[in-house]
């Protein structure tokens, strides 16, 4: 009966073990780096330069905006050109990977000038990020909702 329950508690030790290590090894080097290339962008952003996220687009890459347009990387880096912020902050970013690919989801709260208008805006997120062969990963898809 006491060997018994000695394999059972050590079964039971290493199934524990097992999991715990399973459940913080897949995905989290990829969790650091999807948001790290995030708060480059944010980055962008608070210093006002746009060529910190040259280099972050897929050839695909595709944005909806909260107006329902579609634009491409190169619109999006046009769109950032243009615009002067004041403030720009992230809330509740979030990582979720599967496999290659990443999903990131947050919120934007941003102030500033848009071709000389001004803009404040608070947008809810979600960017699809994809491992690409070379091992880089590349945004490749973005939506934004308004938030009212």
């Amino acid at each position: 009966m006491k060997s018994k329950l000695y394999l059972s508690l050590v079964g039971s030790i290493c199934l524990a073990a097992a999991m715990g290590s399973h459940a913080q090894a897949p995905g989290a080097g990829t969790e650091k780096a999807i948001t790290a290339l995030e708060n480059r962008w944010l980055e962008s952003e608070k210093t006002n330069n746009p060529d910190l996220i040259t280099g972050l687009f897929g050839d695909k890459y595709v944005a909806t905006e909260p107006d329902g347009k579609l634009e491409d990387g190169a619109q999006t880096l046009a769109d950032a050109k243009a615009r002067k912020w004041t403030s720009a902050e992230y809330e509740d970013v979030k990582v979720q990977v599967y496999g290659d690919a990443a999903i990131a989801t947050g919120g934007y709260k941003g102030k500033g000038t848009d071709s000389g208008k001004p803009f404040d805006e608070h947008l809810r997120w979600t960017d699809t990020w994809v491992k690409m062969p070379d091992g880089k990963w590349q945004l490749v898809a973005s939506h934004y909702s308004s938030v009212k």
